[in-house]
């Protein structure tokens, strides 16, 4: 049996929106076609009623540093939309993605420049047996949690 990482959804209250977010700031590339979907079935799909899911619009960006057939996030609206609830960084479940970077402190100011907002503080540490980390949680525009993350291994 094969198994391979195919992508992670973020559910957008405007995709097109986010979709630039993510492009701009984290560097993903779009990967055709738009999704446009509606009608009987849709939201079916995923466990969603017709009334709670007419339309599904969207489309998947490819993660940077993976190469053309790496992993994406899927970036979906519905309409109409479903409720929010507020994530934090504990909540149980999934709760952010992480993108190793180059430098935290410049992304998070590209994050605040682009709408997003500090979740956490600037951190610096180091991790016995492995290596000193800087880091710092962020949010997207919609408030999706992202960890912006540097890694420097002890030698």
């Amino acid at each position: 049996m094969s198994i391979r990482y195919a992508h992670t959804n973020i559910v957008a209250k405007d995709w097109q929106k986010l979709a630039e977010f993510y492009t701009k700031v984290l560097d993903c590339v779009p990967v055709p076609p738009e999704r446009n979907y509606e009608g009987e079935g849709i939201g079916e799909i995923a466990g969603i009623p017709y009334e709670q899911s007419k339309t599904l619009k969207g489309q998947h960006l490819r993660l940077p540093g993976h190469g053309s057939e790496g992993p994406t996030l899927e970036i979906f609206q519905y309409e109409p939309e479903g409720p929010k609830f507020d994530i934090e960084s504990n909540t149980m479940g999934f709760s952010h993605i992480a993108f190793v970077v180059d430098d935290v402190k410049a992304l998070a100011a590209q994050f605040l420049e682009w709408g997003g907002k500090e979740v956490g503080e600037y951190t610096e540490m180091d991790v016995e047996n492995a290596g000193h980390i800087v880091l710092h949680y962020m949010a997207d525009p919609e408030g999706n949690i992202v960890e912006l993350q540097t890694w420097t291994p002890f030698e």
